[in-house]
């Protein structure tokens, strides 16, 4: 089960929504619901928490490139939401894996080599196919809450159920209560 919640920054505070992800497929997508949310593109802090396992905070200032910060990426990374912003941390484009497996780059007129140590050609594809795994723990840009009162040791020190705490450094925990 996920929680999501967005805050937004105006001139008078902070604005809370809770928000649905169900069409939400990639960062551009979570990116352009957070700027929705924004008045006059100001901050838009995406929080998004997966039962007390992890959390990942996605901050958005109006058109710059978002900037993702994840509790657990191994944990993330088993779940649909979380293995999204992983892939983006890590550099794990679908669409340009797909075009680089097409490609022959293997330097030869002729195709793929024959194998050096005596493998199979199935054996080299599936080693140079294996991405590497998350790292357990955080990961990501853990000063994107600087500026707004959550530095990097207090935001690496966060738990699962982080938002209160984000909140209340905000100092927008009526609000967020509001729609929780």
């Amino acid at each position: 089960m996920y929680f999501a919640a967005l805050l937004a920054r105006t001139e008078d505070g902070w604005e809370a929504s809770d928000t649905e992800l169900d069409n939400v497929e990639n960062l551009t997508d979570l990116a352009d619901l957070a700027r929705e949310a924004s008045v006059e593109d100001d901050t838009v802090v995406a929080y998004i928490e997966q039962e007390g396992t992890w959390f990942g905070v996605v901050r958005v200032d109006g058109e710059d490139d978002p900037r993702i910060f994840l509790s657990n990426a191994a944990a993330a990374a088993r779940s649909s939401y979380g293995a999204m912003l992983t892939d983006e941390l890590l550099g794990r484009d679908e669409e340009s894996t797909e075009d680089l497996d097409s490609l022959d780059l293997d330097g030869t007129e002729d195709g793929e080599p024959e194998p050096a140590d005596g493998g199979t050609e199935g054996e080299e594809t599936a080693a140079a196919d294996a991405t590497p795994a998350p790292p357990p723990g955080p990961l990501g840009d853990p000063r994107l809450l600087d500026d707004l009162g959550i530095g990097e040791k207090e935001l690496l020190a966060l738990d699962t159920d982080a938002l209160s705490e984000i909140a209340d450094a905000l100092g927008c925990t009526d609000v967020l209560e509001a729609v929780r």
